[in-house]
């Protein structure tokens, strides 16, 4: 049954992509849906958006060992929700087509270079993991039978060829269906796990000491850590933003994160919950191996899956987990081909292209980033260090920016180069540094923090950038109110075009 779950499942997603790649009439329609997209179509998109690997495995792997506490690495999203709630209808009246396009039309050209940067390096990398986490989903639904690299194989060459043929225009039509089968998944399994299993007193009782509580025996700074990366990520998140221009109109678009804040609560509470009671439950998965060949605990939504549950419940929280990987990696492989067709190739390489040789290019990146996906899995040991230097990449070195862009009339564009600059230089820097021998460690009271490690790497990013962004801006010329202006009142008066120096 699941592996027809799965073969159904797929069938359909490739279909639907299929018959929407017809749709297709220009390089808009295949970046931004022609900026058509209704409310409900966008909760679903930007729902399925978020939750991606980084929570089905990462966060739930992080759930399994600390206990209540692991929410902190969500509660950081939910708060940037709530700044996006605020600019998501400016962002819309802007309506570009990409975030450089943003930075460069408040910034200079240089913010457009940097922007595309690190949105490919983060990208790319969340894109990887999507493929490493369906590859373990084909795992255990086929009970060892395709084994995670073959499966990893498998899911990649799906995702790009769904991504490759309709964009953005298959993929808010799918994810409606997705974010379904997601809640569905999560909501079922959890009371039946609980109750089946003692009831909530049962489950408590059989978990470790600070399970339970805020912050299960860490101190702040560890809450910073974990928190700071999803609350940056989110704010920046390219993915959100282009399909903010997505939506028909700006009131779509504000309305769609309200949406998206009720459904991304209940999902990822509900998965964290979920991983809480698995460690209850299984508690020999924490230092056991599953037929994965990595640490169990990582994988505990779909052992629940695969274990716990009734067949045809099983079977819909396992197409749960594919339909999260696959519209995750759907989104991610997007975001970075349009920066390399739009922000590259239209702007710098042929500004005169026409829509089938932007198309062409976008297609062919999607393809080798996907490569490219598939080659750097083999650099990170879990995919929770994965998200969280993938988030704290974009969270240190655009973030900042693009939220001074709407919300700091002061900053100029020496200060969001610097910013951009010096955020994404201290988190690349660090790391390779770190690679290569150097020491980033440091105790504070009795707990020693490694500044370098994906947990807290982000710390350093974020002051630099922000230290950047206010100090340059102080020190160089305001910027003319024209600059300015369009971020603040967009309604006001027509978008200024992008600076050409």
């Amino acid at each position: 049954m699941y592996i027809a779950a799965l073969v159904i499942y797929l069938a359909v997603l490739i279909g639907v992509s299929v018959y929407k790649s017809r749709q297709v009439k220009s390089h808009a329609d295949f970046m931004v849906a022609g900026r058509s997209v209704p409310v409900a179509l966008l909760v679903g998109t930007l729902v399925c958006t978020w939750i991606g690997s980084g929570s089905l495995f990462g966060g739930a792997g992080l759930a399994y060992q600390t206990g209540i506490a692991e929410l902190w690495f969500s509660f950081g999203g939910w708060v940037g929700l709530i700044v996006v709630f605020l600019i998501a209808h400016r962002v819309r009246k802007i309506a570009q087509y990409t975030v450089p396009d943003i930075l460069e039309t408040r910034y200079n050209s240089a913010a457009r270079i940097l922007g595309t940067i690190a949105i490919i390096l983060a990208y790319v990398t969340i894109a990887a993991y999507q493929f490493r986490g369906g590859g373990w989903v084909l795992t255990m639904i086929t009970n060892g039978g395709i084994d995670p690299q073959t499966g990893m194989y498998i899911v990649a060459a799906v995702i790009v060829a769904f991504t490759a043929f309709a964009g953005m225009t298959s993929i808010v039509t799918v994810d409606i269906f997705n974010g379904v089968i997601i809640t569905l998944g999560v909501l079922f399994a959890l009371p039946y796990m609980v109750f089946h299993n003692g009831g909530v007193a049962e489950i408590i009782r059989n978990l470790p000491p600070g399970h339970t509580e805020i912050l299960g025996g860490h101190n702040i700074l560890w809450v910073l850590g974990v928190a700071a990366p999803t609350f940056l990520l989110l704010m920046g998140e390219s993915g959100i933003y282009q399909k903010f221009f997505s939506a028909k109109d700006a009131s779509a678009a504000r309305k769609a994160v309200v949406g998206m804040v009720i459904g991304i609560i209940v999902i990822e509470t509900s998965l964290a919950l979920l991983a809480i009671v698995g460690r209850s439950v299984y508690p020999e998965l924490l230092n056991g191996e599953s037929i994965l060949g990595r640490q169990a605990y990582e994988s505990v939504i779909l052992y629940i899956a695969a274990n716990g549950l009734p067949t045809i419940m099983g079977a819909v929280l396992l197409a749960a987990a594919i339909a999260i990987v696959l519209s995750t990696g759907n989104t991610f492989l997007l975001v970075p081909s349009t920066n390399v067709s739009h922000d590259i190739y239209e702007r710098y390489i042929n500004p005169n292209a026409s829509d089938q040789q932007k198309l062409n290019v976008q297609r062919v990146f999607i393809v080798i980033f996907g490569a490219l996906g598939v080659l750097m899995l083999t650099q990170f040991s879990t995919v929770l260090a994965m998200a969280l230097y993938a988030y704290s990449l974009i969270g240190a070195s655009l973030t900042p920016a693009l939220l001074a862009a709407f919300l700091w009339k002061r900053v100029t564009p020496q200060g969001g180069v610097a910013c951009m600059a010096g955020g994404l230089v201290t988190i690349v820097g660090l790391v390779v540094l770190n690679a290569v021998g150097l020491n980033f460690e440091m105790t504070i009271g009795d707990t020693v923090f490694d500044f370098a490690s994906s947990d807290y790497v982000v710390i350093p990013g974020v002051i630099v950038s922000i230290s950047l962004l206010v100090i340059v801006s102080l020190l160089t010329p305001k910027s003319a109110e024209a600059k300015w202006r369009p971020f603040f009142t967009p309604d006001a008066e027509p978008l200024l075009q992008a600076d050409q120096g």
